[in-house]
């Protein structure tokens, strides 16, 4: 399923590289997207191939758009992509054969492929090296994180942890979903053989925007799942941290009292992993 918000160019040219059907999901567009649905839907049609469905559930919801694909799928496993990703030939059918053998799988997080050279996408590097490794009933290492454009998850244990939140909206929105799904016993893995590609929209905002943006988030994250001396902790540094940290905190402020109405006891399984990441990196 693919969540767009006036990207129409984007989709002219990742919409007919989906080999499987597709819900676009529209958070609102204000440009031609929904005609370029339209054309690419009932061209899918002409040729015979797996159809292609638009939802318009009205205003940007941000990344929560893709719960209403999710919740609107009628499959086991739902793949997600951007409006400037699709997945390579034949990776869904290798994503459903890993989920059909390893029961405890959750979330499968790809290789994805970046611009027109194809280069690696860094957390890839990271995720291939998660300091935990790899447990026996996984297809690859074992993950706490992912990103969202190149994932594939089953259905079920995605929507019972919420999907993706309205506390967040978009960007970093996989941290929190990542916490609850390892909470719940439930395995991610990062599978080297399922490619996606992703070719950045030349219409995304600053480096610097997301990185306040990221800010914002990672700290309403940590009030909703990590203990509270981790969220006070993060809180202070945000204060003290670069000009793009202390915006990121001057955002989160207001979105707190929401984030502890969705607040869960931590987990120690992710309260361990992520001991072990902040071991790792010294």
């Amino acid at each position: 399923m693919v969540a767009t918000r006036d990207r129409a160019a984007d989709l002219r040219v990742s919409l007919p590289r989906h080999e499987c059907a597709v819900v676009v999901v529209d958070n609102g567009s204000r440009d031609d997207t929904v005609d370029v649905v339209h054309a690419e839907a009932a061209r899918r049609e002409r040729a015979g191939e797996p159809p292609l469905r638009l939802l318009q559930p009205g205003g940007n919801l941000g990344a929560p758009a893709r719960n209403v694909g999710a919740r609107a799928a009628t499959t086991p496993l739902v793949a997600f992509a951007d409006d400037d990703s699709w997945w390579a030939p034949g990776a869904l059918a290798r994503a459903e054969r890993e989920f059909a053998q390893h029961p405890r799988l959750a979330l499968l997080a790809a290789r994805i492929l970046v611009g027109e050279a194809g280069e690696l996408d860094p957390v890839c590097t990271d995720m291939a090296s998660a300091p935990w490794g790899r447990a026996a009933d996984l297809p690859g290492p074992d993950v706490l994180g992912f990103v969202a454009c190149g994932t594939v998850v089953r259905r079920t244990p995605f929507l019972a942890v919420g999907g993706f939140d309205d506390v967040v909206h978009f960007g970093g929105e996989e941290e929190r979903v990542t916490y609850d799904l390892v909470a719940g016993g439930w395995g991610l893995a990062y599978v080297d053989a399922v490619v996606a590609h992703h070719h950045p929209s030349p219409r995304r905002g600053t480096d610097a925007r997301r990185r306040e943006l990221l800010a914002r988030n990672r700290l309403l994250t940590s009030w909703m799942r990590r203990p509270l001396r981790v969220a006070l902790t993060q809180t202070a540094r945000a204060a003290v941290g670069d000009a793009e940290q202390r915006r990121g905190l001057v955002h989160a402020v207001p979105a707190i009292p929401r984030a502890l109405r969705q607040r869960h006891a931590p987990s120690l399984a992710v309260e361990r992993r992520l001991k072990v990441l902040e071991d790792a990196r010294g």
